[in-house]
């Protein structure tokens, strides 16, 4: 049975492996000593199949990974995916798994346990930024046949994903947000002034560095579709890109590929104006100071 999306089945089994390899152990020998069939272990480590928590955690022990915060990540890298075995460890998100596709599970559950969010968006406002008016725009537009209930879900789920921007240990998003989506009436001027205002708050977090790209730039290099780089504490290599459509999303997870948008996001960045600037350009698209 596979437990999660394969993008985390994967990263999880490549730092298992890691860890099996830094304490000198085969895979045999692992296997040996927890009862396991030496398969199991191999198709934990390639991400052929799913490990639950427990798993996880018998593994870490003896491999004799001491970090809480890496054991945490690892073990959570195996919860709340689009299948998560263990239901009293299920995400927030799992009462709306009817409503809600596998990728957009498997989405939510990658932001929830990322330490950085580095965005472009390039028509509307990122979905952690949103309010509940705006988001309800945004919804009926892509999905106007949807009956009223299920967009009303579709809200909640949006609002409560902001939760991770607060708390102990918030995400830090870095959004770079081109013009348009600032100039772009969505929901009617009152939502749209709403919006703006919400933004303007936002902006002074210090989890959240927002910086607007002005039309006056021109095109800059680099200048690409919306993307988001989710980046993990500790280990590099479970960051992912991810490219949104509008039915799906894509993973990427190779090297080059997060090189290629880690430098894209890096570029926009410093054409963008710095977020003391983009904050009065806020306020002075919303009518503000």
């Amino acid at each position: 049975m596979r437990y999660g999306p394969a993008v985390r089945r994967r990263k999880l089994g490549a730092e298992l492996r890691r860890q099996r390899d830094l304490a000198g152990l085969t895979s045999g020998e692992v296997a040996l000593r927890l009862g396991w069939h030496q398969s199991k272990v191999s198709r934990i480590e390639t991400g052929r199949s799913g490990a639950k928590p427990s798993d996880v955690a018998r593994l870490l022990e003896v491999y004799e990974v001491a970090d809480p915060e890496l054991r945490a990540l690892l073990e959570a890298l195996c919860r709340g995916g689009a299948s998560d075995p263990e239901g009293s460890r299920r995400g927030w998100w799992y009462a709306y798994r009817d409503l809600l596709p596998p990728a957009y599970r498997d989405f939510i559950s990658l932001e929830a346990e990322a330490s950085d969010a580095y965005t472009l968006e390039t028509t509307v406002v990122p979905g952690l930024l949103q309010t509940p008016d705006y988001a309800r725009a945004v919804t009926l537009a892509a999905l106007p046949d949807l009956p009223r209930a299920q967009v009303d879900s579709l809200v909640e789920v949006r609002i409560a994903r902001q939760s991770v921007l607060h708390g102990e240990r918030p995400l830090r998003l870095h959004a770079v947000l081109d013009e348009a989506a600032l100039r772009r009436e969505v929901g009617g001027p009152d939502v749209m002034a709403a919006q703006l205002s919400h933004l303007a708050k936002l902006c002074v977090l210090p989890q959240v560095e927002l910086q607007v790209l002005p039309f006056s730039i021109g095109m800059p290099i680099g200048m690409t579709g919306p993307f988001i780089i989710f980046s993990f504490p500790h280990i590099s290599d479970l960051d992912v890109v991810v490219l949104d459509h509008l039915t799906s999303s894509l993973y990427l997870e190779r090297k080059e590929d997060l090189r290629a948008y880690s430098a894209a996001f890096e570029v926009l960045r410093t054409r963008a104006l710095t977020p003391e600037e983009s904050l009065s350009f806020i306020n002075k698209i919303g009518g503000g100071a």
